[in-house]
């Protein structure tokens, strides 16, 4: 009978990122992130990590998804999501896994005196014609809801109402935990770090 040792908390990590793919596997060694992603795998030294992105990336069955890309010379970019396919129509959150498993990777990658440039949340070209849009959008909403209760229009002003909270609360979500930003190594961003429940 052969005893499995325990891994310590933090130090691998993996997740299914789509119900027929292969699971992507992720292991902190001293000095190496080492990968596995189907029948493709590799070391990558964590003085060698040129850059890290961390954001949020909500998807139509997982409103709470958080995403880590990482990219080193000569590895393909590598992609680490917060949540993973369960079956055909639930993804499952892995919050505090994930945080564990990031945290310990930037922990790792300051010891190392990694040059990586850090950021967080979505690229500024893509962030602030977003946030316009998302801006006029919400204008042009709240003016539909006032021109509805002016004309007595209540019911549809109520449906609008409805519509409008709920884009607030999803489109807000993702402009407040995707602002653009740099970040160091040994200060990752905590909201970027799922708690879970």
């Amino acid at each position: 009978m052969t005893e499995e040792r325990e891994q310590p908390a933090g130090l691998s990590y993996s997740y299914r990122p789509s119900m027929m793919s292969a699971p992507r596997e992720f292991r902190l060694e001293e000095e190496t992130l080492v990968w596995s992603i189907g029948r493709h795998s590799g070391r990558m030294p964590y003085d060698r990590i040129t850059r890290l992105r961390m954001s949020f990336r909500p998807v139509t069955m997982q409103m709470q998804r958080f995403v880590t890309e990482i990219w080193s010379p000569g590895t393909p970019r590598l992609l680490i999501a917060s949540t993973s396919w369960k079956n055909m129509v639930e993804q499952q959150r892995h919050d505090r896994e994930y945080s564990a498993f990031i945290a310990e990777l930037h922990r790792r990658m300051a010891a190392a005196k990694s040059a990586a440039r850090f950021d967080a949340g979505t690229p500024v070209y893509i962030f602030w014609p977003g946030a316009i849009v998302f801006g006029l959008v919400s204008l042009g909403i709240a003016a539909l809801i006032v021109r509805a209760l002016h004309a007595g229009i209540y019911s549809a002003a109520a449906f609008v109402a409805v519509f409008f909270a709920l884009f607030l609360w999803q489109a807000g979500a993702f402009f407040k935990n995707n602002r653009p930003g740099r970040y160091s190594a040994d200060a990752p961003p905590a909201h970027l770090l799922p708690a879970g429940d």
